[in-house]
């Protein structure tokens, strides 16, 4: 009976497994919870074993669902990348496309393929949406846009992700903040010399990573949204923060920030961020979201950080 397993009986197992209940699956399949109940009956008597303990309030996986629901998603994963191959194959240029971009990606590289997009495809319109820290990653998991470009690190079997870039990162301080006579002694400033000032950090806005803190040191912290007013808080003083090199290579070369050494990253106050570029496997790419992301890709490659 095995031959008479169908991909839904499999994608609704995989949908109350996720949501965990047969009336909340149901929800989500836009079904009622009788055909849910029933799809599940009859995949249990075709594999012959029990999916679920429907003993309690709620129905519980059994060991023997356990073993299989990985392999139920490895299936229905495949299955949704091959959908998306075969619409791939006749799909027409998109109308537009919708990129979400963490800040720390540099500019100049993403503004380079941009520009190569708009040459080639000047009928695409583009938008970008700034996406920090997990905000990429959800966006793409909600299909508000096609590409991702972020530095948080969520695998996802239902993600494509490539390494595109590494950043590195320093942290840095205005001029004038009494931080900044770290760099002049030439000595690193402990974690307990930090925790004594404001330190300036980007809020996630996503439910991904919510609640976590990215290399954050101080217990006083002013939230932002994005790199740019990070930036222009830590100009005016007000405290100190990791920022992307390219974003503050200048201010350092001028004078206007100094770096902070710290124990804990090192003299030069430095780290360096892995740079993702994703897009989702079920969901075919289009022509002009097929040459961004090879340009991307490209660029990347031929400045050597790829």
């Amino acid at each position: 009976m095995i031959d008479a397993l169908t991909l839904d009986q499999m994608r609704v197992f995989a949908t109350v497994a996720e949501t965990g209940s047969f009336r909340a699956a149901a929800a989500r399949l836009g079904r009622v919870q009788s055909a849910v109940s029933h799809a599940i009956g009859n995949l249990e008597a075709q594999l012959g074993v029990e999916l679920f303990d429907r003993s309690g309030h709620r129905p519980a996986l059994t060991p023997e669902a356990r073993s299989l629901l990985a392999d139920t998603r490895a299936i229905l994963l495949k299955v949704d990348k091959m959908r998306a191959r075969a619409r791939g194959l006749g799909d027409g240029v998109e109308l537009g496309l919708t990129v979400a971009l963490d800040p720390q990606a540099p500019q100049e590289l993403v503004s380079r393929a941009m520009q190569e997009m708009q040459t080639a495809w000047p009928s695409v319109s583009l938008r970008i949406l700034t996406a920090s820290l997990g905000e990429a990653v959800h966006a793409l998991r909600e299909s508000r846009c096609t590409l991702s470009v972020s530095g948080v690190d969520i695998p996802d079997p239902g993600i494509e992700r490539q390494t595109l870039t590494f950043v590195r990162r320093a942290a840095v301080v205005a001029a004038s903040h009494p931080l900044a006579r770290f760099a002049a002694e030439s000595r690193p400033a402990s974690s307990e010399e930090l925790a004594e000032h404001v330190q300036v950090v980007v809020e996630d806005p996503s439910p991904l990573t919510k609640g976590q803190d990215f290399d954050v040191l101080s217990p006083g912290t002013w939230r932002v949204a994005d790199n740019a007013t990070k930036h222009a808080l830590i100009l005016a003083g007000i405290g100190w923060g990791n920022l992307p090199l390219w974003l503050v290579e200048r201010d350092l070369a001028e004078g206007r920030l100094q770096r902070v050494p710290t124990v804990e990253v090192g003299e030069r106050g430095e780290t360096c961020v892995r740079i993702y570029l994703m897009h989702r496997t079920d969901v075919a790419l289009g022509p002009a979201a097929r040459a961004l992301r090879a340009t991307l890709l490209r660029l990347a490659e031929a400045a050597g950080a790829g």
